[in-house]
């Protein structure tokens, strides 16, 4: 697991860029609350590894957004709610956001655009003038852009979140998931992310739905 006291000083500045100075309370408690909800048992991919990636795949991509601090606090909420057999996590973690972002002192604007972040992450479809939207989704997908290795631990994690699902439901839907991704016409919207990222995820996209029709 990522340190979290790490991921607690990123978030500490990632809030102070966001609100005018002295604006809120202490961020340090808020952090608290939501590595603890990183850190859940029931998560086996959707962890504080996987926030450190998508923080760091959003500072790769930061020539390329509009409000970086509403990007980078959208990342913190995108999954701060998760349960794996349920349908709401993206709109409860907006939720979460659109409550505990103006106590944090930050302004009704920008909270607005965390919770519209936080709520694109369901589709994963952002506008083509939606820089932000952009930034937020390519870097959430980028693990798609791994080595095979890591990969293969994504989807390893991903296959261990879902163990209450039987083998034949989940290798259906999981094949169904692979081959919407696979349908678009860009994986990634960034320029950086359809350059850099785009054929090895399909790459990797394909290689795992080939096992999946395979039963290996």
């Amino acid at each position: 697991m990522a340190p979290m006291t790490t991921l607690a000083s990123r978030w500490a500045t990632t809030v102070a860029n966001a609100r005018a100075p002295h604006a809120g309370p202490d961020p340090a408690p808020y952090a608290k609350n939501l590595l603890a909800r990183w850190d859940e048992p029931q998560r086996r991919y959707h962890t504080t590894d996987h926030l450190t990636a998508v923080l760091d795949r959003i500072d790769e991509l930061a020539d390329h957004a509009e409000d970086l601090p509403a990007i980078q606090l959208a990342a913190w909420f995108h999954d701060a709610v998760y349960r794996p057999d349920r349908s709401e996590n993206e709109e409860r973690s907006a939720a979460l956001a659109e409550r505990a972002l103006p106590e944090l002192g930050i302004d009704a604007p920008r909270t607005a655009e965390v919770a519209r972040l936080v709520r694109l992450t369901v589709t994963h479809d952002p506008a083509a003038d939606d820089r932000n939207g952009q930034v937020l989704c390519d870097a959430d997908l980028a693990v798609l852009a791994g080595s095979p290795d890591r990969y293969a631990a994504y989807a390893a994690a991903v296959r261990a979140e879902y163990a209450f699902v039987p083998d034949p439901d989940f290798r259906s839907g999981r094949a169904a998931v692979l081959r919407q991704l696979l349908a678009l016409p860009h994986l990634f919207r960034t320029p950086h992310g359809q350059a850099h990222w785009e054929q090895p995820a399909r790459h990797n996209l394909t290689t795992e739905l080939s096992l999946l029709s395979t039963g290996t």
